[in-house]
Parts: structure tokens; C-alpha cells; sequence
């Protein structure tokens, strides 16, 4: 009898577990079709995200591979179809995205930064509020050609580099080159980053025109240091990580602490920053959309999350 008891408990339990990972895997919003699939738009970083969710959702089939079409990117390769993808899953960087959402032409996007004051502005004249929810961790990382010397920078040093007050790398340790401080374009998600978490209100220099300072994408920020021994830049640790994974620059320690996902989950790097899901507040609590957007809070959602590569928020 105790053994009948016994083997009667080990396959409830092994009943038990086939069950939640058959529901984990099998998870469905009822009724969500490819028809009615919310239009979801985000930054550059989080595309591979929204996609992963749009194939788990819709049980469809995706995996990682080095795309040469793409300057060798890392890309999350799907069996959605092309039509869908272009039509529902949009990836219009950072601050097309916030005005997409705000013009309710997406419903929900993934951003790597809450909105920045003009998108707020725009949103206060259209009479719309959003709704910002961290749902992954990121960081904002410093980058420089591999040849470089350096290894760390205060953020003291970064300001001092970014507004011409230390322009040669020798000041920091490094040897005797000028240092050329490239930028990324306005609005974007990296700039707005590097104004609100390391500048903090103090203006960036306009620094001499014997070279282009300004990189408009995210993409040419890793080609241009590859080839600039003396040139520093920034990016999101996701993108470098996970996107580019080419060992084409090195990351730098800031503070004397090196980004990687133990760093960045416990926050000890210094430039922690988050990943939201963003929603028009008026949207119908019942819509696909923000089903998604409870799921990414949920367990699953972030068992999703941390498949995509990024950090699930705790």
C-alpha cells in the first residue's frame, strides 16, 4: 500500500510538472489571432522582444542567427510572415515610436527610455497620458576601439571629456592622443540616455569639425570606433551583447565596475538603466494590447523576457 501511495504521488507531481510547462510554452491570450494582433512599435534594441512575443503567442517558430545581410547582426529570425511583421511589428526607433503611440497609430511599444520632454510636451498638446512600466533591465554602456589602453572611466571624466574639459587621452591614463567624443543624434534613445543618466543638465561641448562627432544610427557607432583608435562612444549593453556580439570595440568599466548581466541585475554598475512597456492610459483594459502589457509583469513574461536576452525587472 505505501508503495501504491507512493507511485501514485510521484506521478501526480510528474503530471503536475508536464502541465505547467506544457502551459508555459502553450500560452495564449484568448481569441488573438494574426487579424486582430495589436500594432506594437519600439526602439531599435527591442525588436527582437516584441517579436519573440508576437511567435509565442501566435505559435510560431524563431531563432537567433548572425543576419550578413545586415552588417552581421545577431537577429531574432521568425516564421511570421513578411506582411504581418512590416504591418504589426514595427521597430521605428525610440522617439518615431512615442509618437506613434501618442498619434495611436501603435498600442503599445517597448522602449529602452521613458519619454523625454519634448514627446512629453507633444503628448500634453494631444491631450494623451502614458502609462511607462519598467519590465527589463538594460545598461548604458562606454565604448572604445580595442586598442585603447583605457579601461575605466569616472562619470566625472565622461562629463569632463563631453564638455572639452579633458581632451587628450593621456589625462585619464591613456596615452598621448587627442580624444575624438562622438555623439548620437537627438532624440534618439542613446542620447537621451547619455543627457539624463551622465550629464544630468550640463551641456555637451560642440566639439572641432576635424572630424563628424554626430552618429546618426546605432549600427555605425560600432564601425566608426573600429576604426578610430582615439574615438568614445555609448550604446545599450543589450545591443552590443546581443546585436552586434562581434568583439569589433571593448566596453569600459565606469566607476571602476564592468557592465555585465551580474552587475547590471544586482545594480552595482552605475548606468542601470530600464526597459519599459509604454500604453496610452485609455486603452481598453480588455484590448490584446493590454494583455501583453500585464503579461510582460507576469511570470512568464519574464521567463520571455530573459529569453530575448535581456534582464527581467525584479
Amino acid at each position: 500500500m505505501k508503495y501504491i501511495f507512493l507511485s501514485f504521488m510521484l506521478l501526480s507531481a510528474c503530471l503536475f510538472f508536464s502541465c505547467s510547462k506544457e502551459e508555459n510554452e502553450n500560452f495564449r491570450i484568448e481569441g488573438l489571432t494574426m487579424e486582430n494582433y495589436p500594432f506594437v512599435d519600439g526602439s531599435t534594441s527591442t525588436a527582437p522582444l516584441n517579436n519573440l512575443i508576437a511567435c509565442k503567442l501566435l505559435g510560431y517558430k524563431y531563432e537567433w542567427q548572425q543576419a550578413w545581410v545586415a552588417n552581421g547582426l545577431w537577429q531574432l529570425t521568425t516564421d511570421l510572415p513578411y506582411e504581418f511583421v512590416s504591418e504589426r511589428i514595427k521597430s521605428s526607433q525610440t522617439h518615431n515610436s512615442f509618437i506613434n503611440l501618442i498619434d495611436n497609430k501603435a498600442e503599445i511599444i517597448l522602449s529602452a527610455r521613458k519619454m523625454s520632454d519634448d514627446e512629453k510636451q507633444y503628448a500634453e498638446n494631444a491631450g494623451v497620458t502614458l502609462i511607462e512600466t519598467p519590465v527589463a533591465l538594460d545598461a548604458f554602456i562606454f565604448i572604445t576601439n580595442k586598442e585603447n589602453k583605457i579601461k575605466s572611466l569616472t562619470i566625472n571624466q565622461i562629463q569632463d571629456i563631453y564638455t572639452s574639459k579633458i581632451r587628450n587621452w593621456q589625462e585619464v591614463g591613456g596615452s598621448d592622443n587627442p580624444i575624438n567624443p562622438y555623439v548620437r543624434n537627438a532624440n534618439s534613445g542613446s542620447q537621451e540616455l547619455m543627457e539624463s543618466l551622465v550629464m544630468k543638465n550640463i551641456e555637451i561641448s560642440i566639439f572641432p569639425e576635424d572630424y563628424e562627432s554626430e552618429i546618426p544610427g546605432m549600427l555605425p557607432v560600432f564601425s566608426t570606433l573600429r576604426n578610430d583608435v582615439n574615438g568614445l562612444c555609448y550604446t545599450v549593453y543589450y545591443y552590443k551583447e546581443q546585436l552586434v556580439r562581434e568583439d569589433v570595440v571593448k566596453s569600459l568599466a565606469v566607476n571602476g565596475i564592468y557592465p555585465d548581466k551580474k552587475t547590471i541585475k544586482r545594480k552595482e554598475y552605475p548606468l542601470v538603466a530600464e526597459v519599459y512597456a509604454v500604453i496610452r492610459s485609455d486603452l481598453d483594459k480588455s484590448s490584446a494590447a493590454y494583455k501583453i502589457y500585464e503579461l510582460l509583469q507576469t511570470k512568464e513574461g519574464k521567463v520571455w523576457i530573459e529569453e530575448s536576452g535581456y534582464i527581467p525587472y525584479n
